[in-house]
């Protein structure tokens, strides 16, 4: 008697084969679709889809430029202007929001009853006041009702304040980078505190209980011992604060600060190129997206537990 094998219907590995390639078959359809009917409503309007205007001399000015550029230089170069601005204000965000969200989370579980509801209040109000008013307020309200530069106020001689900005010792912050920067630092600080207190409370009280009766102090079974632990549950949603932070970065847009978004609508308002700006900047803000998401999950992997 033979064994026969069952037809290959019955397998349902071919079937999942089988699915996805009808997926991406279907995704390539749609996209040609698409990519047909752009074309069309494009020459019936009388546009050409390309980035010829790339070459095409700007003709504005940015008002922060951390690498050479003037009026007379490209619409490349600017768009290269506002890439740095962006990654200015992303970079310096991540570092800043982690440090305040970190401290924020740890104080919501203190045993001082000052340290833990004033963490309490700043989480409850930045988390749910809208991100835009924030940047409004710290713009407005704060940085331009500082005196003008002839009367700035110091601190120790080594900080400045004006409606110029921030002054340090070989640096100086513009009002527009600094209320978005603290608005982002602010906000997204208040979400991350609580993934913070999540993760450390997701630790079984037998380690906290463990690492006392070895007598280590507090702050040393936090920092050794508790916080490490929670380290696997933090980085995954923290990561999402991190895109999140980059992404709301355009809104700089309010309050002038220019980033790419203000680069790119400034370019698209002088060559009506929509199609290709908006393009450019959607590949733009998913590489950084994807950039952050693998060095996330690179970290991700060296905390998580090793099986055996």
């Amino acid at each position: 008697m033979t064994n026969s094998k069952p037809p290959i219907w019955r397998n349902s590995r071919f079937w999942q084969i089988t699915a996805q390639f009808m997926a991406v078959f279907l995704a390539a359809i749609l996209v040609t679709i698409l990519w047909s009917n752009l074309n069309r409503n494009l020459q019936q309007l009388g546009i050409q889809f390309g980035f010829d205007f790339l070459k095409q001399q700007a003709s504005f000015d940015i008002g922060e430029t951390p690498i050479s550029y003037t009026a007379t230089d490209t619409y490349t170069r600017a768009l290269w202007v506002g890439l740095i601005n962006t990654l200015r204000v992303a970079l310096a965000g991540i570092f800043f929001t982690t440090i305040v969200g970190i401290t924020a989370g740890i104080a919501r579980l203190s045993d001082n009853w000052l340290v833990r509801n004033i963490s309490l209040v700043y989480v409850e109000v930045f988390r749910n006041t809208p991100l835009l008013i924030q940047l409004l307020f710290w713009y407005f309200a704060v940085f331009l009702s500082f005196p003008k530069a002839d009367n700035k106020v110091s601190f120790w001689g080594l900080i400045s304040l004006s409606q110029n900005g921030i002054d340090l010792p070989g640096v100086h912050f513009s009002p527009e980078f600094s209320a978005l920067l603290l608005g982002l630092i602010f906000y997204t600080g208040g979400f991350i505190a609580e993934i913070v207190r999540g993760g450390i409370q997701s630790v079984p009280k037998g380690q906290w209980e463990a690492a006392r009766s070895l007598g280590l102090k507090p702050g040393l079974v936090m920092r050794l011992v508790i916080f490490p632990q929670a380290l696997r549950v933090i980085i995954p949603p923290l990561t999402s604060q991190y895109l999140n932070l980059t992404k709301n970065s355009s809104l700089a847009i309010a309050i002038g600060y220019p980033d790419l978004y203000f680069v790119s609508s400034t370019t698209f308002n002088q060559t009506g190129k929509a199609v290709e700006v908006v393009l450019l900047l959607a590949l733009t803000y998913l590489t950084l997206s994807l950039t952050i998401s693998i060095i996330m999950n690179l970290l991700n992997r060296t905390v998580k537990i090793q099986e055996r």
